[in-house]
């Protein structure tokens, strides 16, 4: 729900102009990979919030995961590995000739040995010159991969007789012939699978389950359900046993070739054992359903199939069923609707969702609590506040519901997250008077609240309840800690760090080093580093987010240059600089506002660097910041870069057919850098 991700919950990072102030000097820092930013050693340069201070947009927002080094102890049974494990990045030259020595490689050079395959005329000679390009040392597994990518049966079947006579090793041949079938079933010729078939039996080799399987849905892809049963009722014969994916599959090649009993029988068997059944499977039942004239039937089946789209998080398909379920002249009662919300909420179908949770009021129709809450969890996820006021009133009364915690916890976050702080003190006291205890999310919330309110002594009182009542504050509640800092005065500053600091030590002495509390210039790399490595990864981009801005806010520009190179080179931050021959692009959607502001001075100093140094602009240069407003705040990344732009004189204009796009051509660019290297320019 909601809160389980609440320091993901906006701050006013957008709300206020900033401006900076940039001259750089001459030192240039380079980072692997070769297209990230060059990062420039600043001095006496300043980065400034002109009214408010910067803060992190979306603290705690679930980030794609960072591949970390490989240990020896990271094996899901607990055992540690017997070898050590050098890790390297992926963009690095070294490896790239590593990836030359692996596997990777050689499946490349395969791939375009079936295409050739498939183009090339079929007969033997045409063929056994373009398998020649392999060598003699072909593996099993090679001729699997050739196979497995054809998509011609013709030249398919040439290529698997000659692998049939150099592999003299073959672990099982079978699956030589399974992934030829398969090629028969991309064609859609079922003859030709059905003869190498028998020639599988003709030469010994005993077919297993894939083979099977892969018959039946080449008859089902042919259109011909009654082969698939032929085939389907000959596996007892070969001693093979049918698996709950062809179980479900002959569901439907049942139901299409007449035998209803059948296909109720098995379809009762998949409910007793959870099969998966596909979207097909399901039309075929409902079909048989509505020609028997059992419409309760089809109706509950439909409900099922929403159901299971909805756990699958596939909202776009739910919908699309529904569609079709009303046009086939349907209504949806109560379990349909369910079925609606859960799934619209589980994948933040926001207006979706109230349109159905509006339908089932009109219709008169009742919501459970899970299903309030799943609806306020939803606005809790994409900032519908003043809907989720109207929810809430309505469960309270409706009179079957009572809310329970996980109520509270959503509308907590919502007024939280909107830097409503009467109103998430009223929620929380109403959560009290009904007997619960805020958890470690609902107090996140309120520290955050209090931070954007800038009521530090509040945040502290928030932050000692949390150890009066037991709780151990995680890496998430210290992210929020730390996106408080940047909202805080400076003069009040060391109230939060003190809290930091009992909560976790290493974030407290990099906290303490960055700003100036602490001796030790030289160690703030280091301290950073280790805080870095021993973190989770989903709050690394939070972390080093938040602390890029605080740097911003306090005028310390060479340590947010730190700490962004010490994001690129940990890959916290990936792709935020690409080049092709026609652009160069700085991409800042990840970034906060601080994150934001410093790589685009850091490009535009490279720029400079790269127009002195006599190297050649690309035909155009473009900023990407993404084209959304951030869910609780009227403004976005956009709205504030353009500003800034404007600022600098930047010739950077937006794009009028990419939005969050800025863009700007050579010839402009270099005349406006040329313009920024005249003596003492400082540009506000």
């Amino acid at each position: 729900m909601a809160y389980h991700h609440l320091c993901s919950s906006p701050s006013s990072l957008l709300r206020d102009r900033h401006s900076l102030s940039v001259s750089p000097k001459s030192k240039s820092l380079r980072t692997n990979p070769p297209t990230s930013l060059n990062l420039v050693s600043l001095s006496k340069t300043s980065i400034k919030a002109s009214s408010s201070h910067v803060s992190l947009e979306d603290l705690m927002s679930q980030e794609t995961q960072i591949p970390r080094k490989l240990t020896n102890s990271q094996y899901p049974d607990g055992k540690t590995a017997s070898k050590s494990y050098v890790w390297v990045n992926p963009r690095s030259p070294r490896a790239s000739r590593l990836r030359q020595l692996t596997y990777d490689s050689r499946y490349s050079s395969l791939l375009k040995v079936a295409e050739s395959l498939d183009s090339c005329d079929p007969n033997e000679k045409d063929v056994l010159a373009v398998l020649s390009s392999l060598g003699d040392d072909v593996s099993e597994q090679d001729a699997v991969v050739v196979l497995n990518n054809m998509s011609n049966p013709n030249t398919a079947l040439l290529v698997l007789d000659h692998f049939r006579k150099i592999l003299t090793k073959t672990s099982r041949e079978v699956i030589l012939y399974n992934v030829t079938l398969k090629v028969f079933r991309k064609s859609k010729d079922l003859d030709g699978a059905e003869k190498l078939f028998d020639e599988m039996l003709q030469r010994g080799v005993k077919p297993d389950n894939v083979t099977f399987s892969t018959l039946i849905s080449c008859s089902r892809v042919c259109g011909l359900p009654s082969k698939a049963v032929e085939w389907f009722e000959k596996m007892p014969t070969y001693e093979c046993d049918p698996d709950d994916v062809t179980y479900s599959a002959m569901i439907d090649a049942y139901g299409r070739a007449g035998n209803v009993d059948m296909a109720f029988n098995l379809y009762d068997r998949a409910r007793t054992e959870k099969w998966r059944i596909d979207p097909v499977t399901f039309s075929t039942l409902i079909k048989i359903y509505g020609v028997s004239g059992n419409y309760d039937g089809c109706l509950n089946l439909y409900n099922t199939l929403l159901d299971a789209m909805g756990r699958a998080k596939r909202p776009w398909q739910a919908k699309s069923i529904y569609k079709e379920m009303l046009s086939n002249g349907f209504s949806p009662n109560w379990a349909t609707y369910a079925a609606l919300l859960r799934a619209y909420g589980r994948a933040r179908y926001g207006e979706d969702a109230l349109n159905v949770y509006k339908e089932m009021k009109d219709n008169g129709l009742e919501l459970t609590v899970v299903l309030y809450n799943t609806l306020l969890a939803m606005c809790a996820d994409v900032g519908f506040a003043d809907e989720a006021a109207e929810i809430f009133e309505d469960m309270k009364n409706s009179g079957a519901c009572k809310p329970d915690s996980w109520t509270f916890s959503s509308l907590i976050t919502i007024y939280s997250c909107s830097g409503k702080v009467s109103e998430a003190e009223g929620i929380l006291n109403m959560m009290l008077e009904a007997g619960f205890e805020p958890n470690i999310f609902v107090l996140t919330s309120l520290i955050q609240c209090y931070g954007k309110a800038q009521r530090t002594d509040d945040v502290v009182r928030m932050f000692n309840r949390v150890y009066e009542l037991g709780i151990t504050p995680d890496d998430r509640f210290c992210g929020c800690l730390l996106n408080v800092m940047t909202h805080t005065p400076r003069e009040e500053l060391g109230k939060v760090m003190d809290c930091i600091e009992k909560a976790k030590p290493e974030l407290g002495r990099v906290v303490k080093l960055l700003i100036g509390e602490q001796n030790g210039e030289g160690n703030f790399k280091n301290e950073a580093l280790e805080l870095f490595n021993h973190i989770s990864s989903d709050v690394k981009k939070p972390y080093c987010n938040c602390l890029i801005d605080l740097c911003v806010n306090l005028d310390l520009l060479e340590r947010a240059c730190d700490l962004l190179e010490l994001g690129l080179s940990l890959e916290i931050y990936a792709g935020i600089q690409s080049r092709s021959p026609t652009q160069w692009s700085l991409n800042l959607k990840s970034l906060s506002l601080g994150a934001a502001l410093t790589a685009l001075h850091v490009w535009i100093n490279d720029l400079t660097k790269v127009q002195e140094s006599g190297e050649e602009l690309p035909p155009l240069l473009g900023i990407n910041t993404g084209h959304g407003k951030h869910k609780y705040s009227e403004k976005g990344l956009a709205t504030v870069i353009e500003s800034h732009l404007k600022e600098l004189d930047a010739p950077f204009h937006e794009a009028s057919d990419k939005a969050g796009w800025f863009l700007t051509t050579k010839v402009a660019a270099e005349s406006w850098l040329e313009s920024r290297r005249s003596p003492n320019l400082v540009v506000a």
